[in-house]
């Protein structure tokens, strides 16, 4: 079944299809295809409150290099199935959830382009989704991170409290707060640029901005309490579990406040096919950068792609 996409905004070249899905248990999710490169398809993971026409530039690339591309948007944002009656809290109840997203991802990029070779590119929390999907067996031949929510920036004493405190909201059913000190920082569409942590390029950042702004129904705001316990609980999960067996390059900025370096840094340490390079001065979306750095990783992204092509 056919959804919408917003040409408008998206920068993109014409996707192929942009149809709904059913996950197993019900959840209706969007994805974008894009028609496979003579050099295989690059399954995108996305972040916490991206959507399919944020990668509009990046699907550009991806085609000039000779790459197809697909993106979902995740249950609770985007276009996807929201929470009815709050539609602007990011929110899941267990990150499992997502896998189901992954499975029916999978399902159609299998129908769309299944003899194409795939590789995958996750940003943030797109990263902590893929890497539970590959190492459940998700098929690429390689995977590039950009950032990845393998931990969060919290003390070990506030991961304690706030884990308790929404067991104790759960039980009078008051777990969908906000996390608390939420503010304009999650509000993409009137946050100012100087007070930004996601990019140092201003030209993308109103960019990002614009997109919000003239379709208010892709917004989103700030997660919900038992997203973050749910985050955590999937962060420290996947700690303990060896590295897929692919190759993988993994960027980090300077300047990140969003995920944890320290964990990305001791992931990629431990991963015997795996590149982490450091981008002196960058914020949190690499993609979404100054040319300084957005370049340079995305060569790394498409040199890695091209030397497991078959």
């Amino acid at each position: 079944m056919l959804a919408p996409f917003f040409a408008d905004i998206a920068q993109a070249p014409a996707p192929a299809q942009v149809i709904w899905v059913l996950t197993e248990d019900g959840t209706r999710v969007r994805i974008g295809l894009w028609p496979a490169g003579p050099k295989g398809m690059v399954a995108i993971f996305p972040g916490r409150t991206e959507m399919v026409e944020k990668y509009g530039r990046v699907i550009g690339d991806l085609a000039q290099a000779g790459y197809g591309a697909a993106v979902i948007d995740w249950r609770g944002q985007g276009l996807s199935q929201r929470l009815p009656d709050r539609p602007l809290l990011g929110d899941v109840e267990d990150f499992a959830l997502y896998q189901q997203d992954v499975a029916a991802y999978r399902a159609a990029l299998d129908v769309f382009a299944p003899d194409a070779p795939r590789f995958v590119l996750a940003h943030s929390m797109g990263g902590c989704i893929a890497l539970r999907a590959l190492i459940d067996g998700f098929p690429a031949r390689a995977v590039s991170f950009s950032a990845p929510m393998w931990g969060l920036p919290l003390a070990r004493k506030m991961r304690r409290a706030v884990h308790a405190m929404t067991a104790a909201l759960r039980l009078v059913k008051m777990d969908l707060r906000e996390v608390p000190g939420a503010g304009i920082e999650f509000r993409l569409w009137d946050n100012p640029f100087d007070d930004n942590e996601l990019s140092g390029d201003l030209e993308t950042y109103s960019w990002m901005q614009s997109q919000v702004q003239a379709h208010p129904e892709l917004r989103l705001g700030a997660p919900s309490l038992r997203w973050l316990v749910a985050a955590s609980l999937e962060t420290t999960a996947l700690q303990s579990l060896p590295a897929p067996n692919l190759p993988a390059c993994c960027g980090l900025g300077t300047r990140e406040m969003l995920v944890s370096p320290d964990a990305i840094s001791a992931r990629m340490g431990q991963w015997p096919e795996g590149k982490l390079r450091i981008f002196e001065g960058a914020l949190h979306e690499l993609l979404m950068e100054r040319a300084a750095i957005r370049t340079p990783f995305l060569q790394d992204t498409l040199a890695l792609f091209e030397a497991n092509h078959p």
